[in-house]
């Protein structure tokens, strides 16, 4: 969403820019994709108000939102949901077929989640799809895979992550079908590379989602902030025979009715938070994690079989029909289910036109942060988020652009004496390790000693790759492979500087808020 609503803004404003879309698989395969519960926005105005989402926002961050971009986003919010209705995304409505179906997630005080069954991000990114086809100045490249940024480094400068003047000249791009890196040149760049959740061994994202973007801005030594604010979905689909991705039971089936329990049928959130089953994601996974420990449990239960059969088909036909392929029927059994790593609330840092440290590089969707989250993402907030900054991103390139000239003189990429690697086995192993150090030790519940103990793990792994690196003809496994130690180095650092409980923050070394209200910049 936040690629192609940036692209196709910019497309919309000036029909003499050239926009070019890199995707490193297919275009259909994206984070968005995944997305099942749908898009926030204040709709239904006789109910509710810009103030209500403002102020639920808030409480889910905890502290640390950027309120001039919560505002930003949450009063923008219609009119950008109203451009992709426009452009053809269609949204469930009621019998009356007038009125638009409101869903309701753990954390909001209103009905505002215009949805398309359990396959909304699907839908938008499908409309999306269709409406950048029809500008001609936007050309779509699949399965070009970023390797680095291209700065002054590349010119032989010495920049340091303090330098006030790091500049943005492009990209090093794989070209998969030639195996060939390609020295790709523009004037403005943005980053739309999506979340970072195959650090974990449980994820609802994809396989794609390796924090290239936010690994790439920090070797180019731009800001990255936040990166402990890891959320965990509180329900995906436990399935003993293993998934990659875990398969997401949208937070709108708890919206729905559906209520959690212990493998013994009781219900056990009214212990942990007087909203039960729809509390903020954070409290959820961490009252099913401490419930499965506590109990030696794999997994919790969220029964359905108390809802309406028809309209829980209407609403989840996806969810039903998965469970169905595994032999739960929903109606008759309860959904074993575990918290996975779901989204990432800090990245690359921007500013409220989503402008990164580095100039002429941008950040939208999952892999920036804006602010709006803070500590903790509101349900169906992200979606949103992307659609506004896309607009504003839009906005700053069409005014700026004239005043940036292309540079000249890039060197190639240079990668005399390396060799095809041998030895697939250790990037592999080095992958599987990488998913349970971070489970282990940077997960839902953290401890100083389990941070180090990351660290210290983490430390191998890094040089292990980077010899790797340096002397085998570079590969996608690899360069994932590589980012993904940097993503787990950054979201264990910033942990441990954290030296309190916040938000998606958990530690019990020091269990309660200290007052800490600054971002964690590295």
């Amino acid at each position: 969403m936040a690629g192609l609503s940036t692209a196709i803004q910019i497309a919309s404003m000036r029909k003499d820019l050239s926009i070019t879309l890199l995707c490193k698989t297919l275009q259909f395969e994206s984070n968005t994709r995944y997305a099942q519960g749908g898009i926030a926005a204040v709709w239904d105005e006789s109910k509710d108000n810009f103030e209500k989402h403002i102020d639920d926002t808030l409480d889910a961050g905890d502290g640390l939102c950027n309120k001039e971009a919560v505002y930003n986003v949450v009063t923008e919010g219609p009119a950008r949901v109203q451009e992709i209705i426009d452009w053809g995304t269609r949204f469930d409505k009621t019998k009356s077929d007038v009125d638009y179906d409101l869903g309701r997630e753990g954390g909001h005080s209103e009905n505002r989640i215009l949805h398309y069954k359990d396959l909304s991000g699907a839908e938008i990114q499908r409309a999306l799809i269709e409406k950048a086809k029809s500008y001609a100045n936007i050309t779509v490249h699949e399965n070009y895979y970023a390797i680095n940024l291209i700065t002054q480094h590349h010119l032989g400068y010495s920049i340091t992550r303090v330098s006030p003047e790091i500049d943005c000249y492009g990209a090093y791009i794989l070209n998969k079908a030639t195996k060939q890196i390609e020295t790709w040149i523009a004037r403005a760049t943005v980053l739309a590379t999506g979340g970072s959740g195959q650090i974990y061994r449980n994820t609802t994202n994809p396989q794609i989602a390796t924090g290239d973007g936010v690994a790439m801005v920090y070797r180019a030594k731009g800001r990255v902030e936040n990166m402990e604010f890891v959320q965990f979905h509180p329900t995906a689909l436990f399935n003993p025979q293993g998934e990659n991705p875990d398969f997401l039971v949208s937070e709108a089936v708890r919206g729905f009715g559906g209520i959690l329990k212990t493998k013994d049928g009781e219900e056990f959130m009214h212990k942990y938070d007087k909203r039960k089953s729809l509390a903020p994601r954070d409290i959820v996974a961490r009252a099913i994690d401490n419930e499965m420990k506590v109990r030696g449990d794999d997994f919790v239960y969220l029964d359905c079989r108390h809802l309406e059969k028809e309209a829980f088909v209407a609403h989840f036909p996806t969810i039903y029909n998965k469970c169905m392929s595994i032999g739960i029927d929903p109606m008759t059994q309860m959904i074993p289910v575990v918290p996975a790593c779901h989204y990432m609330c800090g990245g690359v840092k921007v500013d409220q036109s989503g402008k990164s440290s580095i100039r002429h590089l941008y950040a939208a969707g999952e892999c920036s942060s804006t602010g709006l989250h803070g500590a903790n993402r509101l349900a169906s907030n992200s979606l949103l988020e992307a659609l506004v900054y896309g607009k504003r991103i839009a906005e700053d390139v069409v005014q700026s652009i004239d005043q940036v000239t292309y540079r000249e003189g890039l060197p190639e990429w240079n990668d005399s004496g390396t060799t095809e690697p041998k030895e697939m086995v250790l990037i592999t192993q080095s992958w599987k390790e990488l998913k349970e150090i971070m489970s282990s030790y940077v997960g839902i519940v953290r401890s100083n000693v389990r941070l180090k103990r990351a660290m210290d793990r983490l430390h191998l792994l890094y040089t292990e790759t980077e010899d790797l690196y340096n002397t085998s003809v570079l590969s996608p496994q690899l360069c994932e492979l590589r980012n993904l130690i940097s993503i787990g180095y950054l979201v264990t650092r910033s942990a441990s500087l954290r030296k309190e409980s916040r938000g998606l923050h958990y530690t019990t070394d020091y269990p309660n808020e200290q007052g800490f209200l600054e971002n964690t910049m590295l």
